[in-house]
């Protein structure tokens, strides 16, 4: 295989509020803490034990403000994307941060009342328009 693939299919509970910047131009960004829970009984003491992780969820342009309309803490998705690793500084110290930028989300499950707009079911994947390339123009097999 010549390539090489970055993808993240998630399937967890957002753990705040969609945070929106918005910009000039009409872009905007959106952020949320996503948690995925993994459980296991522990051998020894047969107690349940339950592990979270966090990821830091970005979603861009008309997918962020669907997200934003739609979707509340506590609310449970499915989500497609691509891992990015993010530097910046903050009072001259580096740091660093990962992000899943999301391509394609599904609502599985949301508080807020679901009335799409003509033409959208909320079942189906929602894709994000922030990428100019198509999957096709993006694909390096000769095939």
């Amino acid at each position: 295989m010549s390539g090489t693939i970055n993808k993240v299919i998630l399937i967890g509970h957002l753990g705040d509020e969609i945070k929106m910047h918005y910009f000039e131009g009409g872009n905007s960004i959106g952020r949320f803490p996503l948690a995925t829970n993994e459980s296991y009984t522990n051998r020894q003491t047969g107690e349940r034990v339950t592990n979270t992780d966090w990821h830091n969820i970005v979603v861009r342009n008309k997918l962020a403000e669907i997200c934003e309309k739609y979707l509340s803490k506590g609310d449970r998705v499915y989500l497609e994307g691509k891992i990015k690793n993010r530097q910046y500084e903050v009072e001259g110290q580096k740091r660093y941060t990962t992000e899943i930028h999301v391509q394609e989300m599904t609502f599985l499950s949301t508080k807020k009342e679901l009335n799409p707009p003509a033409g959208m079911n909320p079942t189906q994947p929602i894709q994000s328009t922030n990428s100019p390339v198509s999957k096709e123009e993006d694909d390096d097999l000769p095939f």
